[in-house]
Formats: C-alpha cells, sequence, structure tokens
C-alpha cells in the first residue's frame, strides 16, 4: 500500500487535516508544508499519522498497521535549540516542525505539480483550495472570523512555539459568571451590612447599567469617571446622576486621572468591582441628601467609600456568599461545554496547564467540578488537566513574594507543608518562582490569562516578565454594538468632515480680512482682490453653516456608543476619536485580550501557532466595511476649524489591528 491510499483511508473514514487537500480522483494529494506547524495539524497529526498508541479520535477509528507507522518521527523533524535562527519578524525558528527530505522522496512529492513554479501562484490556488475544504468542514475560514463579534485581539508579538505553560485564573476567566446574579447577591450582602451598620439602604437596588469596567472612582469628589489614555475626564457621574460637559470641565478641566494615588482613585479592573461600584454611587446620593444618621460620626466621601468596602469585604470573607453559590452553582454559573475539551486539547498538544487562584480550596474544587466534570470525557476530573493547581494564592503578592506553601492532600482539603512540587499536584499559597522552579521554565516562556488587568495582568508581567491576556467577555457586546451603529457613526464622521473643510475656508477668509484690515496682502492674489463685501458675506454664511452642524453633531455625539451603554458609550473608546483610559492600560500590560477563554483557547492556543503584530496607535477593529477614516490629532487653529496631523487608515473602531502571520 501507498502512502497516497494510506491518506484516502483516513480521507475515507472522515478525518480531514487542516491546511491539507486530501486525495480524491479530482483533487491530487497535496500537503503544503507551510501549514504543518500550526498546532491543530499537529494535533491531528499526532493522533492519527504520528502515534502508535492512539487507536481512535474524534470518532475515527484507524486500525490499519501501515497507517499506524506513518509516526511523527518518520515524517516531520523538529528545528532544535542549536540549529534555529532568526526569522524575518526577529522570531526564533526554535521548534518550526519540517518535512524531512527521505520522506518527500519516498512520497514521490519531486513529480508534484504544485510543487514547481511561482510561489505566488502557488499560495493563491492553495489558498482558495483551502478555504474550500474548511467550507465543506463546516469550519470558518479566517477572513471570516475576523469579521465575527467573538475575536482576540493582540497587542504585540506573541510567538507561541515558545510558550511551555500556560496559566489561568479561575473567576471570570475560566469560570464565567451571570453577572447580574453574583455580584447582585454580592451586593445584597454588602447592602445588608452596610444595614447592621446603620447606613440608610432601604429602597435601593442592584443596577449593574450603572457601571461598566474601566471606569475610575474619585474617592475624594464622590464621582464616577470615564478618562482618555491620558487621563483627561470625559465622562463623570455624581452619586447616580450623569454630570453636564460643563461640570465635567470646571471640576476636571485642570487635572488628570492618576492611577499612582490610590488614596483618591480606584480603577474598576473587573467585573468583581460592578457591586463594589454601584453600592458607592448610590450611597453618594444618600449622602447628599443628609439622610446619613449623624451618629455615623462626619462622613466625607472618601470615609463612605472605606465603609462600602469594607461591608462588602465582609460579605465576600465570611463565607455566606460563596456558601450560597456552591449550594446552587447552575444560579451563577454560565456553562461553556467547549472550555474544557479545549483545554485538554491544548494539553494533549503539548502545553502544561497551570490555575492559579485567589479562591480556597473548597470553593475552587466546587465551581471547577461543576463547570468542567460534566463536558469531560472517559470520567476525566478536573484536576487531570493540570500539570499545577494553585488555591489561595494571595495575588498580586503570588508574583511580588514568597509565602510557604503546602499541599492539599485530602478532599476535605487538609494541607502539609511542600518544598517540591510534582505533576498534577494541588497546593494553596506559594509563588511564582516556585512555579518557575518546579517546572524549570521562567519568563516569557509563561503565559498567563486572567481577568483582572492590576492582580492578573500587570503584576506577572512587571515583576516576571511572563507573557498576558485578558478575558474581557464585555468586548463582545461592544463589538455588536460597533456594528448596528455603524451607519450612525458614518453619517457623523460625514458632518464633522464637512464642518472642517467649511470651517477650514472661514479660518482663511478670517485670516485674509485681517492681513487686509491691517494694510498687508493676504495669503493668496485671489483672496487679497475679493470684494469687501463678498468676503464678510461669505464669512458669516460659513459661520451659520458651522453653527447649525455643531447642533447636529452634539447630539450625535452624546448618543455614540449609547448602544453599549447609554452613561457611559463604549468599553474601548473615550470620545470619537480616543482611547479609552482602560484600552491604555491594557495596551501597556496585556499581550491578548479576548472575549470568551474558550474561544481564546480554542482559535489560538491550540488550533493555531501564529506570530502577531501589533499595529501602532491610532489602532482599530476592522468590522468588514471599508470606510478611509482620518484620525486627528488636533490643535484649534480659529473658530470652528482644527488642525490636524492626519492619518488615513480603513478604520471603523479603536482598539487593535491584529495581523496575523501563520508561522513557517
Amino acid at each position: 500500500m501507498d502512502s497516497l491510499e494510506i491518506l484516502n483511508r483516513i480521507s475515507t473514514a472522515g478525518f480531514f487535516s487542516f491546511g491539507s487537500k486530501l486525495s480524491s480522483s479530482k483533487n491530487p494529494l497535496f500537503l503544503p508544508v507551510l501549514s504543518m506547524k500550526s498546532a491543530s495539524n499537529m494535533k491531528h497529526f499526532d493522533m492519527i499519522c504520528c502515534s502508535t498508541e492512539a487507536q481512535s479520535f474524534h470518532g475515527v477509528f484507524v486500525d490499519d498497521p501501515e497507517v499506524k507507522s506513518l509516526r511523527g518521527g518518520d515524517i516531520f523533524s523538529e528545528t532544535s535549540s542549536s540549529k534555529s535562527d532568526v526569522d524575518y519578524l526577529g522570531e526564533s525558528t526554535k521548534g518550526d516542525l519540517n518535512v524531512k527530505q527521505e520522506h518527500l522522496q519516498a512520497f514521490s512529492y519531486k513529480n508534484l505539480a504544485p510543487f514547481e513554479g511561482p510561489i505566488e501562484e502557488i499560495a493563491r490556488l492553495e489558498a482558495q483550495e483551502a478555504e474550500t475544504l474548511l467550507n465543506e468542514l463546516g469550519i470558518q475560514d479566517p477572513f471570516s472570523t475576523r469579521h465575527s463579534p467573538r475575536g482576540i485581539f493582540c497587542s504585540r508579538t506573541l510567538n507561541l512555539r515558545s510558550i511551555s505553560a500556560v496559566g489561568y485564573d479561575m473567576d471570570y476567566t475560566l469560570i464565567q459568571y451571570n453577572v447580574m446574579a453574583w455580584e447582585g447577591r454580592a451586593y445584597d450582602y454588602g447592602m445588608a451590612n452596610l444595614r447592621g451598620m446603620g447606613f440608610p439602604v432601604d429602597g435601593l437596588q442592584f443596577d449593574p447599567d450603572l457601571v461598566i469596567r474601566g471606569l475610575i472612582m474619585d474617592k475624594e469628589k464622590g464621582n464616577l469617571v470615564k478618562a482618555d489614555r491620558f487621563g483627561y475626564v470625559k465622562r463623570a457621574m455624581h452619586g447616580t446622576k450623569m454630570l453636564s460637559t460643563r461640570a465635567v470641565s470646571e471640576m476636571y478641566g485642570r487635572e488628570l486621572v492618576d492611577l499612582r494615588k490610590e488614596s483618591r482613585w480606584e480603577f474598576l479592573n473587573t467585573l468583581f468591582s460592578v457591586s463594589e461600584a454601584v453600592m458607592y454611587m448610590q450611597m453618594v446620593d444618600r449622602l447628599d441628601d443628609g439622610v446619613i444618621p449623624l451618629e455615623l460620626g462626619p462622613l466625607d466621601y472618601k470615609g463612605l467609600y472605606k465603609a462600602v468596602a469594607k461591608a462588602l469585604f465582609r460579605a465576600h470573607v465570611e463565607g455566606q456568599l460563596k456558601s450560597e453559590i456552591m449550594a446552587e452553582p447552575e444560579r451563577f454559573v454560565i456553562p461553556d461545554p467547549e472550555l474544557p475539551l479545549a483545554l485538554l486539547d491544548q494539553k494533549e498538544a503539548g502545553k502544561q496547564l497551570l490555575l492559579i487562584t485567589n479562591s480556597d480550596y473548597h470553593y475552587t474544587n466546587k465551581m471547577m467540578q461543576h463547570a468542567f466534570n460534566r463536558f469531560l470525557p472517559n470520567g476525566m476530573d478536573w484536576t487531570d488537566l493540570f500539570e499545577m493547581v494553585i488555591v489561595s494564592a494571595r495575588k498580586p503578592e503570588f508574583f511580588q513574594m514568597s509565602h510557604p506553601m503546602y499541599e492539599v492532600v485530602t478532599n476535605d482539603g487538609l494541607m502539609r507543608p511542600c518544598f517540591k512540587a510534582h505533576p498534577g499536584g494541588l497546593y494553596s499559597g506559594g509563588s511564582a518562582q516556585f512555579v518557575e522552579k518546579s517546572l524549570n521554565i521562567h519568563g516569557d516562556e509563561i503565559l498567563y490569562v486572567g481577568d483582572h488587568i492590576y492582580t492578573d495582568v500587570s503584576q506577572s508581567k512587571v515583576h516576571l516578565r511572563w507573557r498576558t491576556a485578558l478575558i474581557c467577555p464585555e468586548l463582545e457586546q461592544e463589538f455588536r454594538a460597533l456594528i448596528h451603529s455603524r451607519h450612525h457613526r458614518t453619517a457623523l464622521i460625514e458632518l464633522m468632515n464637512q464642518k472642517e473643510v467649511v470651517g477650514d475656508l472661514f479660518n482663511q477668509l478670517r485670516l485674509a480680512l485681517q492681513r487686509r484690515t491691517k494694510g498687508r496682502p493676504a495669503q493668496t492674489l485671489a483672496a487679497t482682490n475679493m470684494d469687501d463685501q463678498e468676503l464678510a458675506e461669505s464669512m458669516q454664511k460659513l459661520l451659520i453653516v458651522m453653527q447649525r452642524l455643531d447642533e447636529k453633531i452634539a447630539p450625535m455625539l452624546e448618543a455614540d456608543g449609547e448602544l453599549f451603554n447609554k452613561r457611559w458609550g463604549y468599553l474601548s473608546r473615550a470620545g470619537l476619536w480616543d482611547k479609552s483610559h482602560l484600552t491604555k492600560q491594557i495596551e501597556k500590560f496585556v499581550l491578548a485580550h479576548e472575549f470568551t477563554p474558550s474561544l481564546f483557547l480554542e482559535r489560538f492556543l491550540l488550533k493555531y501557532t501564529l506570530n502577531f503584530l501589533f499595529a501602532d496607535m491610532p489602532t482599530y477593529i476592522h468590522l468588514g466595511f471599508q470606510t478611509s477614516y482620518t484620525i486627528r490629532h488636533s490643535c484649534i487653529s480659529g473658530q470652528g476649524s482644527r488642525r490636524s496631523r492626519m492619518t488615513s487608515i480603513p478604520i471603523v473602531h479603536p482598539i487593535s489591528t491584529i495581523i496575523l502571520k501563520p508561522t513557517r
């Protein structure tokens, strides 16, 4: 039996390899070498052609001995450290797969026409065939997924060949909670604690739409603000009442948000911050109304924040909230059947998986059992997925300093001191340095995925140089809102462009009038020769047009983003042209940010081994329709006109442009 027939048997059994076109009477066998590095191909070839132990894969039974004999070591060679080079992106080629020359000769690939001729033509034909095969397999092609509301956005180069271990947080990362249910109950317990402290809380209800991630609490003024990437406040709310643009300018026009001043500013890093922010803003209203009892002492906004934070902290640590969640996890946890299998695929592809969470053992075990075990095959337990599980990690200190580590040795959570980790171990406490030492890896060999910009992302990067990814499920809703509002934005930008042209003419005429008044010639001969009455009438007409445009533009700007949140607009943006403070934090500390963990695992960590290129600021998501927008870095130059440095790019929304380059 020749190799063509072997692969045809696999094809007949229902198996297709991503990136390859299997033989048929119409299509000669063609396995493009360029696609062999993708992790999905590695996975499929390992299971079908490379492993002598695996007998089946995803329902495909392979019992032919000649099929089993095609082991990976016979077909592929892996670029070793000693033979590695640096590719054109400056990335190491260590781990690249190469087809062995003798195997190519055995398969008579030399005589196949697709290997001859210009690579541009070969690639064009192969891409067409690949797209057809992907459609036949029921899998979206890369261009379709690029326009999907479920996406992943990268801030800098990620070379997955160099990633040996992938660590995960649990809450709002591997376990996605129903925000209304989880944060609503946290709010209820927190408010009950405030009532017990003597605060008037009757009649208040949890309103998750009052805040979004990335806002900043001003504890001195009782405000919640949204800042741009430079720290300028663009929108603000005092208590539960939004402030006017004029009030915001008067209050914050001369100061910037500085998150280093922790005594004043509190950044909403995660969805866990939602309940705290809602409580605080509602209690600011009560303080302003003068209904807080005098016996609680003279309270300012800072003191009020401390009381709210204390009440919510008690709700988390006293155990009632988590006990309720553990008793009925189905009320609070959003199931994701794809996630456990994606983790299993990733583990089988050779990555070492870590779970590092601040939650205690009992809560972690209950949540992971509920969310994972029912979706895992062959009676697997969630702990079987991980090389190491660390509970009660005490992040961010976990990344900053060393704490004692204990091994959890019984199902009841009994622990003993531990000085050396072993595969599959379950531990409490410890440090990131302990993890690196135990796995014999360090720094940028580890990718850590979490939902908290500070606790999970920035500290692991700043102190250890770990690569980082942020789970941000709200971006899916934001993406959909952007698509639905694209006609509104197109009309708004057209009006602003019209005003810029009209305003530029107004300023030129105004300058011409100024020079002529002083007895000097205008900028051009034509401007110098204009009739005085004609000049004045033109300027009056242009000024009226600009004023009417302002009346039209102002409410449209205010409404921009209201499909995502009526008060705060888009998560990623502060104003039409600029990024939000949250986006700045993401760009600074986060390698990749994505909507859901299963998407991240499935699409990137397993199925693709890619290099990511980040297009420098300002950067944008392309929404699938071509519009060349001009990014303006503006300074006012006369009434109504904006003099700008301009960069024209086909863009829509300022988060991140991703250029994906499949590795060789």
